[in-house]
């Protein structure tokens, strides 16, 4: 009988942030997560690979280094999906797929800002832990896309 504790493999945050569309939409690229994730010291284009994908290596404060490949970018629908496909150092589980979608609130008190959903599937390996942290980072990044777009 395994030990371990059953959990969802799947996380999602949101937040409502207070500025149109337009401008977050702006910064949800993932080469750009830089001028708003405070965790992420770079993020940049991994030079050498297909023209027809698009590789970004996330280089985090803590020296964490993630390759991250976009699976799916709609400028009509407003999201993005990417997979994590290297990870230094080596990442608890066997893979994760992420997708951020934006939409424009049209109405009542919080008509013109933006709700933010950020959700992340594990593959079944990932631990509650991981998922755990997953939701702690999200929190964090959507706190710090606020906080970017208010100084725009």
């Amino acid at each position: 009988m395994s030990s371990r504790i059953p959990t969802s493999t799947s996380v999602t945050e949101s937040a409502v942030i207070n500025a149109p569309l337009s401008v977050v939409w702006h910064l949800i690229k993932l080469q750009d997560f830089h001028h708003f994730w405070t965790k992420l010291e770079k993020s940049s284009h991994v030079k050498g690979t297909s023209h027809e994908t698009d590789i970004v290596k996330w280089t985090f404060k803590d020296g964490t280094v993630l390759e991250v490949k976009q699976e799916e970018h709609s400028t009509i629908d407003h999201f993005i999906t990417y997979s994590v496909i290297s990870a230094t150092p080596a990442l608890s589980y066997t893979s994760v797929i992420s997708t951020i979608r934006c939409f424009a609130v049209t109405s009542g008190q919080h008509e013109g800002s933006t709700f933010v959903q950020w959700s992340g599937n594990f593959s079944s390996d990932a631990d509650a832990g991981v998922i755990e942290d997953a939701r702690f980072k999200r929190k964090e990044a959507l706190a710090d896309l606020e906080t970017a777009v208010a100084k725009k």
